[in-house]
Order: structure tokens, then C-alpha cells, then sequence
């Protein structure tokens, strides 16, 4: 008979997207939506695979900005769950640390969320007990190892462990409650369910007597950092013990860079054609596609789409428009032709580049662009301003003189 049940995290339920708003208020509208339409779907996916149980592993909501209606809305999903029999395990991680909610609402039944204090609850399956293990976050940092705080795997039972945790650190996330995979492995249990990571990682147990230990990543993506289409994780254990897992995608949209190449482009209307191409080829097994446009390549037309990249954003997102189901949310010109510029235009151009950017003055204008930019971010952003790119600068001086020309091929 075995065991079976959904592993997911990171739901981040009705998180805000603040820059997303800035460029398009009805995509991020979309989007923020998206949180809610894939807990449905992984509920719906719970109940059609009837399945025994479903864990989350940490970040339900996105901090202090939780509502009672987002709760309400996650009990009223777990509600369908408990109606058809199946329970649901979950722990705190760093961000519902900072939220009061789940302390205060009311959940179904068949839901038990872990405290503060490690705890372990068991089922009675067959052929043996199932044990869930799980600790919740108290804080919102948590910057000690917390694995020795579980309790020891129960004998002769089917150990499954909870955790949030950055494993031994990933680029973009903080290390929250570090733990290293081979001390997972080695454990004693027989999977661990983690969150925190927003990508996907599955470890299978290496050699029998280890565990096998899975990130699912996060289900919604909420921007160009969160590629892809998010999934969660179906792990089926048989009657010996033997564990396999599939993700399933549960994304309502999901990012992705797309790649246009206008290599001899010499007219707008050509444009058009090869961004629809493109678009299409990189459409992703959810029902929304949010792609960030990258224009590349050597074309005549490199001068206007640099002097009018509002007008070729605009093209592109009205292209995306009439394919269905797929959006634009940004532009980036990686353009290598950069034609000769003649005249006192040329001259100018050979004046920035020789002197004006390699000068110490410029250096320091620069650099107090750059603390100002800094001063103005929040803590959490200010690394990305440690230095300016000088594919940035360069760039901007090629989009500059492309405005100054005024022309167009």
C-alpha cells in the first residue's frame, strides 16, 4: 500500500510585486493572483492522486503584509483536503515568522502545524507507521543548523522530515537555518521535505540507508528571478521502502528570458515576425508565458531601436497580445552594431570614449551617482549597486548618441 503525499513550499500567498506594478499594473495583478490559482491547483492535484497526505515546508504567506482574508482563503483550500480525508503537515519558515495568522486561524481538522518546538506526528499506515517529523520557525532568522534539534527517527517506521532550511547556501536566498545535504542524508530518516530554495533540487538517497532529500522550489514564480513553471513534488514510497518523485506543474504563469535575434534587420516591420517566432517557441507547460525580450544581434535598425525602445517594447507587447497567453514584461537591446557616427557627432563620440570615461572626474560623478542610488534602495537591494556595470555605461552612451542622431535607416 505505501505512502503517498504532495511535498511543496514557498507559496508566498498574495506577495506584493511592487516593481513588477511599476512597469505593468495588470501583470502584476496577474501574477499576484497566480499564488492563489497554484495552491488550487496543488489541492486539486492532492485530491485527483489521492494522495495520503500533503507537507509544506515553510512560506505560506510573505511577511507581516499577511491579511485574515489570504489565511481564510488558505484554510478554505485545506478544507478540501480534510473533507476528502487527506491531512495536511505543515512547518513555518522565515517569513510566516513574521506573521501572527496561522497562530490565529482556525484550521481544518486534519491539519497539524508544527511549533516551534521539533514534534513528530504518526500515522498509522501499512505496512509500518509513518512519522512526521517538523519545527517551525520562532523568528524570522534562524542562523544555527536546526537539524539537531528533530527528534531521533522512530523505530521501525517511515521517517519523513520537515524543514526550511538554504541547505549550504544558494545565490539570491540568505542561509536560513544552514544544514549540509550529507548530514540530511545521513540522518536516519527516510526523506527529508525542505523549503526555502526557490529552484527545484532533488537528491535521491545516494546508497541505501541515507535519505532521500528534496527541495520542490516554488510553485508560482513572481519574477525574472523565479524562472520557469513552477512545480511541486509527488513522492510515492512502496511497500519496501523504495521512494520516487515527479514534479508536477502547478504554475497558473511562469518567467523566462527570451532571445530575438535581428542579425540584418533594416526595417521595422521585420520585427514584428521574429519577436512573434520567438515568443511562441518558448512558451512553457503553464497557461501564461511572462518573457523579458532581449533584442540581439548586428542590424541597420540597432540606432531606432535604441532611440525609440518605448515604441519597440510597445510593438513587442502588442505582439504578445495576439498570441494569447503571453506577456512582455520587459526590454533589453544586446545590439553589436553600433554604426559609425560621422561629423561633430562622431567627434563627440570620440571625446566620451577617449577621454570623458577614463577621466578621473568622471570617475568621481559616477561614483556619487552610485551612492545615491544606493542610499535610496532598501538594505535588502543595496548589493546590486556595489558597482556599476560598464556594459551599462556603454550602453547608455550608444542610446544617447542614437537619440542625438535623430534618424532612422
Amino acid at each position: 500500500m505505501g505512502f503517498r503525499f504532495i511535498h511543496t513550499a514557498d507559496l508566498h500567498l498574495d506577495s506584493p510585486l511592487r516593481s513588477l506594478a511599476l512597469r505593468d499594473p495588470d501583470l502584476a495583478e496577474m501574477i499576484a493572483d497566480a499564488s492563489r490559482s497554484a495552491l488550487q491547483n496543488i489541492i486539486s492535484l492532492c485530491l485527483r492522486e489521492k494522495v495520503d497526505a500533503l507537507l509544506i515546508a515553510g512560506d505560506l504567506y510573505d511577511g507581516q503584509q499577511t491579511s485574515m482574508k489570504t489565511a481564510r482563503f488558505l484554510a478554505a483550500e485545506l478544507a478540501r483536503l480534510d473533507q476528502a480525508g487527506i491531512a495536511s503537515f505543515i512547518i513555518r519558515g522565515n517569513h510566516d515568522a513574521e506573521s501572527t495568522i496561522t497562530r490565529e486561524l482556525t484550521l481544518p481538522p486534519r491539519t497539524h502545524v508544527f511549533t516551534g518546538r521539533a514534534g513528530v506526528e504518526i500515522i498509522a499506515a501499512s505496512p509500518r507507521r509513518v512519522a512526521i517529523h517538523g519545527l517551525s520557525f520562532r523568528d524570522k532568522h534562524a542562523p544555527e543548523n536546526l537539524l539537531p534539534k528533530y527528534r531521533p527517527p522512530e523505530p521501525d517506521a517511515l521517517n519523513i522530515g520537515l524543514m526550511h532550511t538554504s541547505l549550504g547556501g544558494a545565490l539570491g536566498h540568505d542561509p536560513y537555518a544552514p544544514c549540509p545535504l550529507a548530514d540530511l542524508q545521513g540522518s536516519g530518516f527516510d526523506y527529508w521535505a525542505l523549503g526555502h530554495i526557490h529552484k527545484r533540487l532533488d537528491y535521491p538517497a545516494p546508497r541505501p540507508g541515507l535519505a532521500h532529500v528534496t527541495m520542490p522550489g516554488i510553485p508560482q514564480g513572481r519574477d525574472i528571478g523565479e524562472p520557469g513553471a513552477g512545480s511541486v513534488t509527488l513522492v510515492d514510497i512502496n511497500d519496501e521502502g523504495t521512494i520516487t518523485t515527479r514534479a508536477h506543474v502547478v504554475a497558473l504563469a511562469g518567467f523566462a528570458p527570451v532571445e530575438v535575434d535581428v542579425t540584418g534587420l533594416d526595417d521595422w516591420a521585420g520585427l514584428r515576425p521574429r519577436i512573434a517566432i520567438a515568443l511562441e517557441g518558448a512558451r512553457l507547460p503553464c497557461p501564461h508565458l511572462v518573457a523579458r525580450l532581449e533584442l540581439r544581434g548586428a542590424a541597420p535598425l540597432a540606432a531606432r531601436l535604441r532611440r525609440d525602445r518605448d515604441l519597440a517594447l510597445a510593438e513587442a507587447q502588442d505582439v504578445a497580445r495576439g498570441l494569447g497567453g503571453v506577456w512582455v514584461e520587459k526590454l533589453v537591446l544586446a545590439l553589436d552594431n553600433r554604426a559609425p557616427v560621422s561629423g561633430a557627432l562622431g567627434d563627440l563620440a570620440a571625446l566620451i570614449a577617449q577621454d570623458v570615461l577614463h577621466s578621473p572626474a568622471y570617475a568621481a560623478a559616477l561614483e556619487e551617482l552610485r551612492l545615491t542610488l544606493e542610499a535610496a534602495l532598501p538594505p535588502e537591494a543595496r548589493d546590486a549597486v556595489v558597482h556599476l556595470p560598464d556594459g551599462l555605461i556603454s550602453d547608455g552612451v550608444a542610446e544617447i548618441l542614437a537619440h542625438l542622431r535623430g534618424q532612422t535607416p
